[in-house]
Order: C-alpha cells, then structure tokens, then sequence
C-alpha cells in the first residue's frame, strides 16, 4: 500500500516523486520504457532556468538520481489500468499496486505520417529523433517533416551535421517561434519545400528516396539518406484514461489544481490540455499535483 502511485517517470513524474518524498510519504513510480521521457532525446537545454546546456540525459538522470535518493521506488512496468475506490488500484503487466492517490504522468508520443514505407523503414532511414540518430547521416542529405518548433529544432541541429537539409510542409504557415524560423533560415544548406506532403517513403533495405506531392498534384522525388518526422504528438493513453474525462484530443481534463474527475486522481505534465508544453511546464505539473495529491491524503 502506498500513498502515492506515479504513473510515468519523465520530469513531470519524477518532479512529483521528489515533492511526495519531502513529504514523507510512500512512493511508487511505474515506468514502462525508460526514466527520463522525451526529454532523454535532446542533446542540449537551453531554456530551463539556472541549469543551462546541460543534455537532456544528464538532466533526466539527476532528476532521476534525485528521486531515487530520497526513497521513491521505481518499477519498470507498464501500467494497464486505474481502478477507482477508497483504497485505489493501479493494474500494470506485472503486478496489481494499492494507493490513496494517483498522479498520471505518461506523456505523449510522437505523431506518425501513416505513409507507405514510413513503418518499414523505421530505424533504417525514418527517425521521430534527430539528436538520438542524426550522427548517422553526417554528411548526408536528410528530410524534415513539420513545422513546430520541434521540427525547426530537428532542423537546426541536422544542418550543423549534414551536406543538406530539406524542411518540408504542408502550407507557409510555420507553428516554431519567430526566432526558430530566423535561425533555420540563414542556414546555407537547408532548402525549405513548402505547401507539399510527403506521400510515399522509398528504399530496399534502408531509406534511398521520398515523393512528395505539392497542392497541384505534382509528385517530386528527393534523394535523401534519412527522414525526420517531427509532426506533433499524441497522447500516451491506453485504457488508463478510460474513467477519465479528457478532451476530444485524449488530453486528460483537470481543474487548476490539476485534479481530474476522480477523487484523488490527478495529472501532469504533457498528457493534459496545455498550451506549453516544456520541461519547465512539466516540472511545474509535477509539483502542483504532488502537492495537491498530498493534501487529498490528509482529509
């Protein structure tokens, strides 16, 4: 029996971790990948305060070390199921785990384009990540797909590596900071292709080549090594959120308190409605909701 269950071990999760456990109180976090979330991925933080250039591993792993240290308990399993109650269940793949609150932090995961050839050559020329696979394409000529900050940052980061780089979108309108957009453009080896989709991704045994259609049907294919697919997210759900109110993106509802619409149930971090979606975003959820699933064990 626990007082609070963490469902999720990326920084919104372990934030939460860290706050119950200054509390006293009795932690389990569940993790059914790896410590850390997306954030694991970035090859450098800029923008969180006080703690500038550091990778996203390190950060993930002091996070990580953090919690550990003063006496979470994380379990790699995949939890399954929430089951409401005065005394409430947490189903994982392994095991069933009691708790008086719950906080589901489990994050989002990367939108596919659903394009002939992208599941096929998945890690062998398709990648969601450009700072876990980008070195493999040094001086090669690579595809971005996306217009976000995300993508521009993919972007950004690829043109430092690779001979070329071609920015592709479905319109001219981009979703990245003003700033983001700048940047990307002074670079000398990326060509942006706007108003065009992405219809089909070749190769034999590893990406050769990709179609593109622009908005008069004229199809144009690009010699590329690799192709970074950075065209949002989607929420990390299964059945977890099936007693849970969410929004018609699958976004778990909360109040200010992050409290959802069941006693003792609380979210945080990028599964829920949010309109910045940031380590620094994330940290915060994870405090406000240990705080708030803390105060629920007291009444």
């Amino acid at each position: 029996m626990y007082d609070v269950i963490i469902i999720g071990a990326g920084p919104a999760g372990l934030t939460s971790a860290i706050y119950a456990k200054r509390s006293n109180k009795n932690v389990l976090v569940l993790e059914a990948n790896t410590y850390g979330g997306q954030i694991v991925t970035t090859d450098k933080i800029d923008n969180y305060p006080a703690t500038p250039h550091i990778s996203g591993f390190d950060f993930a792993t002091n996070l990580y070390n953090q919690a550990v240290e003063l006496g979470a308990e994380v379990k790699f399993e995949k939890a399954i199921e929430i089951v409401d109650g005065d005394i409430k269940k947490v189903i994982t793949d392994k095991n069933t785990y009691e708790a008086s609150s719950i906080i589901v932090a489990i994050g989002v995961r990367n939108r596919s384009l659903n394009v002939p050839g992208e599941k096929e050559f998945e890690g062998k020329g398709v990648s969601y990540c450009a700072t876990c696979d980008g070195m493999f394409y040094k001086g090669k000529t690579v595809a971005v797909v996306g217009a976000g900050n995300t993508a521009f940052e993919e972007a950004i980061y690829l043109s430092n590596i690779c001979k070329k780089v071609y920015l592709i979108h479905r319109n001219e309108k981009f979703k990245a900071s003003a700033s983001m957009v700048k940047k990307l453009k002074t670079k000398d080896n990326v060509e942006f292709i706007l108003n065009s989709n992405v219809v089909s991704i070749n190769g034999e045994d590893k990406v050769s080549d990709i179609d593109i259609k622009d908005n008069n049907d004229n199809i144009t294919n690009l010699k590329v090594a690799g192709i970074f697919i950075a065209i949002g997210q989607i929420p990390e759900n299964g059945n977890l959120t099936k007693d849970l109110k969410t929004d018609k993106n699958g976004y778990i509802k909360s109040d200010k308190n992050l409290k959802t619409n069941i006693d003792g149930v609380y979210v945080a971090g990028d599964i829920r409605p949010k309109t910045l979606r940031q380590l620094v975003t994330a940290t915060s959820d994870g405090a406000i909701a240990a705080v708030n699933a803390i105060k629920s064990i007291k009444k």
